[in-house]
């Protein structure tokens, strides 16, 4: 059990873990990840731990933590491991109590789902390493339940498994902000280790997740080999794309491919995952549905089929698609195409795990748009692309939500005192003072004496259910509970209770059709019984609301231009594609950028393809010749009908010079939470640097330009 690249490293590990290596769990050797990663871990280094899924991350952080803990005599909560889902917790726990039995220590779960008297348990006994969600985390801060100063006294390392998926969103803030609260709660530093399989920039990463200690402490990317891979790709697999045009033909593929066989369905969104799961229970499959709004006991019945069913679909939302053991799973298929890279080779991922088989994905496009996103995506991943993990610009709103949890958590902080809690954490220094000053202007905060409160209009809005809503990032958009007698369905927008119909209102939820018998408006709850059809899903937020980014869309440009992903096409994706390169041909010129006037479009267009965000900044940096009335779409912006060719290069010479952030739509700031506690210009321009890629705008604006007239 040695390798010549990690010399000595498995003798670190402490005796007993190695014996029950060996003994308990029958491996006749430690992986290569698993190898390396013993002497950063267990020397105390930030350590970002790469391997494709399935590589065995989460032994290679947990048998040489153990192996510390037993060694050095860690006493209390000395190891925290935060996941982004509970279902990935739940389903990790069990391995965890097993491996830290074998030392005579425990694991326990802390979540929302987690009972009270269990966690009453859990602050009296004090595991050894705690399963939980920064959201919990920060719960257990601010609850006057909790004597946090004790129970994280013994804090030593924190281990956050799919680190990738925080620190592209706000979730990724969040966490950097209440890890530094913990450091100062515990009076050490505190060892960060992340687990990733798909990464596009991992020592840049590695460098988030340290926050305030990226300059000041070791750290070290460890990878499969031994280094840095610039990707962490999946091995090639039995990849194909197919074209059925819409939900009930893919059911149909769906039932007669691969009969007797476990296979997991991605859909983008959920009204196409009960759609999709109506139309296969119709058919006699046997089919289990996992997405948000679905009740827990029924996304517990499709992560209970993943180890215990066979012959069956399970078809989710990206619910399922991060590191939950999947067990015995023989296919997955995707409807359209995943948003990125990455969550592809995530997805890709679930499979090939038994010997002797591959890794397979078929891809099932309903239209034209979802053919193309899917070949673009197929032909970047092909060469080994995928997107670097790039933390959201300028998160004052969080600044905001952390101020108010950090006075909720410690009742009173000094005044000047309080940037302290993040150790210089960019956003949370001085930038933040005139967000503290704001909050105390408007009431969220009080003064006195030289001491930080939580004033009155935080009390009023965000103290309901002892601040239960000050500690959740994310805006969720109203909907009502569905029951059937007691049992919870899941839940449903409030559009379908509302809007007009005629003869009886009909939902579908959990694949099944639900006929309405009372609607209860003050608690927000509806009463079903359940029939045979007619049932509608309908959810606010669906689908792709932020666009591609610009490598996807000039994927799309590449793949219309003649570039085909080198995977199995059927013919019906042959024909599809050439109609589409076909349809396209005005748009497009392999030397730059096209404009069209006239044309099935009408009107004026400038076809960039450089992806939502770009084109909104192009849209704003040339307001003077673009369409005043445009939502800019991933492939083009709309000009003015009179624009003149004198106009296009005065308006397209000064963008070159300055360009300008997207303009933001008030009703939009309503989506970004807590956006009420910062000053509106600030709020605006935290949305509109977010709603902007100055950088491909910048190489659009430098490609040459075709003009194309064609009759409208």
């Amino acid at each position: 059990m040695n390798d010549s690249n990690t010399p000595g490293a498995v003798d670190r590990l402490h005796p007993i873990v190695l014996h029950h290596i060996v003994n308990t769990l029958g491996w006749p050797d430690l992986r290569p990840l698993q190898k390396a990663a013993v002497h950063p871990v267990m020397d105390g280094v930030d350590a970002l731990l790469l391997a494709p899924t399935a590589g065995g991350k989460t032994e290679a952080a947990a048998f040489p933590l153990l192996s510390k803990m037993a060694g050095s005599r860690w006493t209390g909560t000395s190891v925290l491991y935060v996941c982004p889902l509970k279902a990935l917790l739940n389903n990790l726990l069990p391995r965890l109590e097993s491996y830290t039995s074998w030392l005579g220590r425990s694991a326990a779960l802390w979540h929302g789902d987690v009972s009270q008297t269990r966690r009453k348990r859990i602050l009296w006994e004090r595991p050894d390493i705690l399963l939980t969600t920064p959201e919990s985390l920060e719960s257990m801060l601010v609850s006057a339940n909790v004597d946090h100063r004790a129970f994280f006294s013994g804090l030593r390392t924190v281990v956050v498994d799919e680190v990738h998926a925080f620190a592209g969103d706000d979730r990724g803030w969040h966490l950097l902000a209440v890890l530094e609260r913990m450091e100062r709660v515990a009076g050490r530093p505190v060892q960060r280790i992340g687990l990733s399989a798909t990464v596009g920039n991992p020592p840049q990463l590695l460098a988030w997740l340290q926050g305030s200690g990226a300059s000041k402490r070791p750290s070290k990317v460890v990878a499969v080999g031994g280094s840095a891979p610039t990707v962490a790709a999946a091995p090639p697999g039995e990849i194909q794309l197919d074209y059925v045009g819409s939900l009930e033909n893919a059911a149909t593929v769906i039932t007669s491919l691969h009969r007797g066989e476990k296979r997991l369905v991605f859909c983008e969104s959920r009204r196409h995952v009960e759609k999709l799961g109506e139309c296969l229970r119709a058919k006699g499959v046997t089919t289990f549905l996992s997405h948000a709004s679905l009740a827990a006991e029924e996304r517990r019945r499709a992560e209970e089929a993943f180890s215990e069913a066979r012959d069956c679909v399970i078809v989710s939302t990206s619910t399922l698609e991060l590191g939950i053991d999947v067990g015995d799973l023989d296919r997955v298929i995707q409807i359209d195409a995943p948003p990125t890279v990455a969550s592809f080779l995530q997805r890709l991922g679930r499979t090939g795990r038994r010997p002797g088989s591959l890794r397979n994905c078929l891809f099932l496009s309903l239209d034209e748009d979802g053919l193309l996103a899917a070949a673009a995506l197929l032909l970047q991943w092909s060469r080994g692309w995928v997107e670097p993990v790039v933390a959201p610009p300028e998160p004052r709103h969080i600044v905001a939500q952390q101020v108010l949890a950090l006075c909720l958590q410690e009742n009173t902080v000094g005044e000047h005192l309080w940037q302290e809690w993040w150790g210089g954490l960019g956003p949370f220094g001085p930038p933040a003072e005139p967000i503290v000053k704001h909050l105390i202007d408007e009431g969220y905060l009080e003064r006195d004496g030289g001491m930080l409160f939580i004033g009155p209009e935080a009390e009023q809005r965000f103290g309901y259910r002892h601040f239960m809503d000050l500690t959740a990032v994310f805006t969720a958009a109203p909907e009502f509970t569905v029951l059937f007698g007691r049992k919870e369905i899941g839940t449903t927008d409030p559009a379908l209770l509302t809007e007009k119909v005629v003869g009886p209102r009909r939902l579908l939820l959990a694949g099944r059709s639900w006929q309405v018998t009372y609607i209860d408006w003050s608690r927000r709850r509806c009463f079903v019984e359940p029939v045979e059809t007619g049932g509608k899903a309908r959810w606010a937020g669906a689908g792709f609301a932020r666009g591609a980014s610009y490598e996807l869309t000039r994927g799309v440009r590449e793949v219309l231009l003649g570039a085909t992903p080198p995977v199995t096409l059927t013919r019906r994706a042959h024909d599809a594609l050439a109609a589409a390169r076909k349809n396209a041909v005005e748009r497009l010129h392999p030397g730059g950028t096209v404009v069209v006037r006239g044309g099935p479009h009408s009107g004026v267009r400038w076809w960039t393809w450089a992806g939502q965000r770009a084109n909104a900044t192009l849209a704003a940096t040339l307001s003077e010749i673009a369409d005043p009335l445009q939502y800019p779409t991933d492939a083009c912006i709309r000009l003015r009908e009179d624009l003149t060719a004198e106009e296009w290069q005065r308006g397209k010479s000064h963008a070159a010079e300055q360009l300008s952030l997207p303009v933001v739509d008030p009703g939009a700031l309503r989506g970004m939470k807590f956006s009420a506690t910062l000053p509106e210009r600030l709020a605006t321009a935290t949305m509109a640097a977010r709603l902007a890629d100055l950088e491909a705008a910048a190489t659009v604006l430098r490609e040459s330009v075709r003009f194309s007239s064609l009759p409208s």
